[in-house]
């Protein structure tokens, strides 16, 4: 079998990136990009869709076009019956983990990866679909990975298959990987994507036509699927108007190579949206003080419901940007966000900003807190361990880590059990220990700011804690 290594890969992909930077090879359309502001994000209307039939999308079919081939999986790994299972998996699917789908693509039986990859996880026990997964690991390289499948491929479909995947990993690994485990790199993984692409042909490039981004992704919590109920902007900084659907498939740009191709997906994600957002958040599964919780709702509706919402009627919740000096979170993420107008245009030019628009804000929506008590760690970035913790500024650990032997869930502070260090990760005991730190004195990773509940008394901090558990 003929195919480039790794190494290979690696000196074209130093090449390339010079080969931007000094060809100014960047978005030809020069047009200011139109960004958001802050207050309310206005409703758009939504594509009708089945939710039924979106969800036998997600754990059936091969939306993500390319991917390992399945002798290659199967060779290379533990096959045993896997431990989570969910209802309505078919044929070969019922036998892969919940995050992997099955699918056939040129004569090759495929192993591709699908939305539970970052949107399902487990809660005492329970897989959860459309719970952001905390704990995922995106610190170690997968183009190594990727690249290491190619020992079990023979010449044929599997091996072209295979081909196309690991090149494509190549070409982003550089900016999916982290140095925390637990954060995201789902935003630049779909810049260093946009970058390779033609935003009007979806042609890939081997070379990239826009400067990729930074090769250190600010750090992301996804947050819980449930909210797309009430959300008019998907992401934190207020884009993803308009369609929604047509963010919800951006997964797909690894290998959707033409505009034929992204509308058929773009017809099946009609239906996921109607999926995700059918999704109600699970009850909370532990005792609820009646008393506490009822005087809890009452200091939210005084202190949080203004931007958070309210939960005891038909008052919709209010969609609101708050601008980054009022809200004071760590402002990296937005700010990267206006400031790459080469990706805003991109979008807005391709076949996805048809019917949607790419429009971040220099601030942060105040989210809706369905099932708040379940979507540990908070603000954006994952950097608070727990309410408490959110209500009570000074409660906050400028290092710490998740407890993971055996993970435990604490629910007087509504977060995973934690440990609060002394250093950051220069002084971890080696790499491995290193990752598991999260050090919010590091870019994008600050804890600083949603002081609100600092003015409240302990015992109204209790309160709110105990109501929330109700939403």
């Amino acid at each position: 079998m003929t195919h480039t290594t790794r190494a290979t890969r690696a000196a074209a992909g130093t090449a390339l990136a010079a080969a931007v930077a000094t060809a100014g090879c960047d978005d030809p359309d020069s047009t200011p990009a139109r960004l958001g502001e802050a207050g309310p994000v206005p409703a758009t209307q939504q594509g009708d869709g089945d939710p039924r039939k979106g969800y036998e999308i997600i754990v059936n079919r091969g939306y993500v076009t390319c991917g390992m081939p399945y002798d290659a999986y199967a060779a290379s790994r533990d096959t045993s019956p896997v431990e989570q299972r969910l209802p309505g998996r078919t044929g070969r699917n019922a036998q892969l983990p919940y995050h992997l789908n099955a699918t056939e693509r040129d004569g090759a039986e495929l192993v591709v990866t699908n939305c539970l990859t970052c949107h399902g996880a487990t809660f005492d026990g329970e897989l959860i679909v459309g719970l952001g997964n905390e704990f995922r690991d995106f610190t170690s390289d997968p183009a190594a990975q990727a690249e290491s499948l190619g020992l079990y491929v023979e010449n044929g479909p599997g091996a072209q298959a295979w081909q196309r995947w690991a090149d494509r990993i190549a070409a982003i690994a550089p900016y999916m990987r982290t140095d925390t485990i637990g954060v995201n790199p789902a935003p630049n993984v779909t810049m260093a994507l946009m970058a390779h692409r033609d935003p009007e042909t979806l042609q890939w490039h081997e070379e990239p036509r826009l400067e990729p981004p930074p090769q250190d992704p600010l750090p992301v919590s996804v947050p819980p699927w449930w909210r797309m109920q009430k959300k008019h902007a998907m992401f934190y900084h207020g884009a993803g108007r308009g369609d929604h659907a047509a963010y919800m498939m951006l997964k797909s740009l690894v290998c959707t190579d033409d505009v034929e191709q992204a509308r058929e997906i773009r017809e099946w994600f009609t239906h996921v949206r109607a999926y995700i957002a059918s999704l109600e958040p699970p009850d909370y599964p532990y005792t609820i003080d009646p008393a506490l919780a009822t005087r809890g709702k009452a200091v939210f509706q005084r202190a949080c419901a203004g931007c958070h919402g309210r939960y005891d009627g038909d008052e919709p919740y209010p969609n609101l940007i708050i601008p980054l000096e009022e809200i004071g979170t760590d402002p990296a993420y937005a700010r990267q966000a206006v400031k790459a107008e080469r990706f805003i245009r991109w979008f807005n030019r391709s076949y996805y900003g048809q019917h949607a628009e790419a429009r971040p804000a220099p601030g942060y929506v105040a989210p809706p807190l369905d099932g708040v008590w379940a979507t540990a760690p908070y603000l954006h970035n994952g950097s608070v361990p727990t309410i408490a913790a959110l209500l009570d500024s000074d409660r906050r650990p400028t290092y710490w880590r998740h407890h993971l032997a055996p993970r435990e869930y604490d629910p007087d502070t509504l977060g995973w059990r934690h440990e609060r260090l002394g250093h950051g990760k220069d002084g971890a005991a080696d790499e491995q220990a290193a990752k598991r730190i999260y050090d919010t004195t590091r870019h994008g990773y600050g804890n600083a700011g949603h002081t609100y509940g600092d003015g409240l008394a302990d015992g109204e901090r209790r309160a709110v804690v105990e109501y929330l558990k109700t939403l």
